[in-house]
């Protein structure tokens, strides 16, 4: 009879009812991991990235070439377009090859936080040329950048947000300095900053 006791309260263990409160938490903590995976964009390319500050580089040592501030402008316009080329296209084959759509949730929020600031840069710009306050304008690049960096890094990984922070100091920092370091500042924002944090987000969120 002694033996029959712990088999009992063996058998009692065993129909014991599952604990709802223990699965609800389990199936919360699920819910809440599949919803921040949703809500990140992972598409941003760190190659890509890399490949932006190469060309900004180079432009910062072209336009450190010009006597003209006319054509000074057109090389960064020019290095404007051709990078926005290199960011989108390099997007669209991350994503391509990760499955994912440059039109899903996560991806328009990134757009909708990126693009107002880009505009608000672009406004601020078009009228600095209208006055001639050419001086201005880097400083004013850099920060609008790195406000959209911040903006639209809200929704990407977290490299992303950190890189646009990184911006906004050394836009504040070419405010303080003499106009002359102006190309250097845009070398070492646009071209250095891109580079290295490419090569973070590319070895650590798949390329």
């Amino acid at each position: 009879m002694a033996k029959l006791q712990p088999l009992q309260n063996s058998e009692l263990e065993q129909d014991d009812p599952v604990n709802l409160g223990d699965r609800a938490i389990d199936n919360l903590a699920f819910i809440r991991e599949t919803m921040e995976r949703s809500t990140s964009l992972t598409a941003v390319p760190g190659y890509g990235g890399m490949l932006m500050g190469v060309t900004a580089l180079a432009a910062a040592y072209f336009a450190s070439e010009q006597v003209y501030m006319l054509r000074w402008l057109e090389v960064w316009l020019v290095e404007a377009c051709l990078a926005f080329a290199i960011g989108f296209l390099a997007m669209w084959q991350k994503s391509k090859i990760a499955g994912s759509s440059l039109l899903s949730v996560p991806a328009r929020k990134f757009a909708m936080s990126f693009l107002p600031p880009l505009v608000a840069g672009v406004a601020i710009t078009i009228g600095m040329y209208r006055y001639g306050v050419f001086e201005a304008m880097i400083p004013v690049w850099i920060l609008c950048y790195g406000a959209a960096v911040v903006c639209g890094g809200a929704f990407s990984v977290r490299a992303v947000p950190i890189m646009g922070w990184c911006f906004i100091a050394l836009g504040a920092v070419a405010f303080v300095l003499p106009t002359s370091y102006g190309n250097v500042m845009m070398a070492a924002s646009f071209g250095l900053l891109h580079i290295a944090f490419g090569a973070i987000i590319a070895r650590r969120y798949g390329g």
